[in-house]
């Protein structure tokens, strides 16, 4: 089958590239799994924050949120965001990084120890001796976002082929040819990998280099936070990142370590032990008795070397785009991601996102040629 373009998964990148290209070109989006976003946009619980990330991930983060605010007509029939503030919590050890992220962050603004505990009233007596609140913060509808992308190229006629596998993926002159695993073969002269943990090992096939992709595991919980009334709390993390907390389906807690564990390209379960983590860590914060633990899992986010997104042409395998590196910021960039990108695969002026081509360009990471 001959394309323009074919993009490798069909998770928040491959998605919303797809869309944004298939009103203009003839687009393939292939996915291995059954189902689109099964490893990584499946099991994110997001959330809109602007001082999180790097520079290049905050940018698109501000070009999201009108998106995120006022989608398209059609794109979904429900909320894309509610907001949600965001409580950081600092210890005395921690006041130093407190007085960091004020200074680095945008919107956050001090508040004493006593202010927090009236936005959580479980926070214990003497954990935190100050706080601060970025109250432009978001809960965000993970599957109603993806799902308005994979709509939205459906309807520009892209082809979604779901159980194809790329086993091989090489250049006939001046087409790629993609084949699965199924025997199917998409041909196009440009192929956008946006394969996430499985990126490496994608440009491998094609014979890129790899730009050194490390997944990491990110373990949550779900628990009840009886007998507290949850569901207008803000999002709580310490000011390090070691552990955070937000509600979920109003009446129970989500829970995590912030673990950022580096593993390999899998079908990641979640650890007791960081489970058991998460929650002592929680716990030493909050005077929250948990019982059991009613679910858990894991997913993977997947870093380039310098923790910055890398979206750009391989900078030796002609045809081949790379959009992968997303971390944890990929649902929160993925409106003004996927026009960049698509911008950037059709040569088309990015706007306001091109102050940051150079930061995320993958040449970046290209050994030099003996």
């Amino acid at each position: 089958m001959d394309f323009d373009i074919v993009v490798i998964g069909a998770g928040m990148a491959g998605a919303t590239a797809t869309a944004h290209l298939s009103a203009e070109r003839r687009v393939a989006l292939i996915e291995t799994e059954e189902t689109a976003g099964y490893h990584t946009t499946g099991r994110s619980a997001a959330m809109w924050i602007q001082n999180y990330g790097p520079p290049d991930v905050r940018t698109l983060s501000r070009l999201s949120r009108p998106f995120f605010e006022t989608p398209p007509l059609g794109f979904t029939d429900v909320p894309l965001m509610r907001r949600r503030p965001m409580l950081l919590l600092a210890t005395e050890a921690q006041l130093p990084d407190l007085d960091a992220a004020l200074a680095d962050g945008s919107g956050l603004r001090r508040i004493a120890a006593s202010a927090a505990v009236s936005m959580v009233p479980a926070l214990r007596p003497g954990y935190a001796v100050a706080a601060a609140v970025e109250d432009d913060a978001f809960d965000m509808d993970v599957a109603a976002i993806h799902q308005g992308f994979l709509r939205k190229l459906r309807r520009d006629g892209a082809t979604l082929a779901l159980r194809s596998r790329a086993g091989r993926i090489e250049r006939d002159g001046t087409h790629w040819v993609v084949e699965t695993t199924g025997g199917t073969l998409f041909r196009a002269p440009i192929v956008v990998n946006a394969a996430g943990a499985w990126g490496d090992e994608v440009a491998a096939l094609a014979g890129a280099a790899p730009l050194g992709l490390t997944p990491k595991r990110r373990t949550a919980a779900i628990i009840d936070p009886s007998p507290y009334d949850v569901e207008n709390w803000p999002i709580v993390l310490d000011v390090q990142e070691n552990w955070y907390v937000r509600p979920e389906a109003r009446t129970r807690l989500f829970v995590s370590p912030a673990d950022e564990t580096p593993t390999y390209p899998h079908d990641v379960r979640p650890d007791e032990l960081d489970i058991a983590l998460g929650i002592d860590r929680m716990r030493q914060a909050l005077d929250i008795e948990v019982r059991r633990v009613e679910h858990s899992w894991a997913g993977l986010r997947t870093f380039t070397p310098d923790g910055s997104l890398a979206f750009g042409w391989d900078p030796r395998v002609e045809g081949f785009f790379w959009s992968v590196g997303q971390g944890g910021y990929g649902i929160q960039t993925s409106p003004a991601a996927g026009r960049f990108v698509a911008d950037l695969v059709l040569g088309r002026d990015p706007g306001e996102a091109g102050e940051i081509t150079g930061a995320v360009d993958p040449r970046r990471f290209a050994k030099p040629t003996p």
